[in-house]
């Protein structure tokens, strides 16, 4: 699979934090000599061919005066799990919501990240999901500490 400079210098500039501006990719298509709608085709292709396969934003949720944050696994009937991983996704302060296989020892399928001012904010508002989504079995897993909040990088030498 071959990939052009610009296409390696594209990739490179989509590592990067986007500007905070109305049109993100006109600011990055005018660094790279080339319009907003030929950045974005290339993007397109990218996702396309396999070469993106997510693309999306880290909340650093500490420097947003988020203190806590939970992981809140819930235990949810496998012709149930579908439909309540899509309802819980649907809260605005739920970051993310998968499904997981359960295991002898681990019988949570659902997994929800929410970030709060505090802990009591998340138990609260575990509660407000657990009651529409009609679930009760689930638990809070808080962080300790954050190791990790960037990704894999590519094409650094330049």
């Amino acid at each position: 699979m071959h990939l052009s400079n610009l296409d390696k210098e594209i990739i490179r500039q989509l590592q990067e934090d986007l500007p905070i501006t109305s049109r993100p990719f006109l600011d990055m298509s005018t660094s790279l000599n080339i319009d907003e709608e030929m950045l974005l085709d290339r993007i397109r292709e990218f996702v396309n061919r396999g070469l993106i396969r997510r693309f999306g934003g880290a909340l650093r949720h500490r420097q947003m005066g988020f203190e806590a944050n939970a992981m809140i696994v819930w235990q949810v009937e496998e012709g149930r799990a579908a439909e309540v991983g899509t309802k819980i996704a649907e809260f605005p302060e739920v970051s993310h919501c998968y499904e997981r296989r359960v295991h002898p020892q681990w019988s949570y399928n659902i997994f929800s990240m929410v970030h709060g001012k505090s802990k009591q904010d998340c138990e609260i508002l575990a509660e407000r999901i657990a009651k529409a989504v009609e679930v009760d079995s689930y638990r809070l897993l808080y962080s300790s500490r954050e190791l990790k909040k960037n990704s894999m990088r590519y094409f650094l030498e330049k």
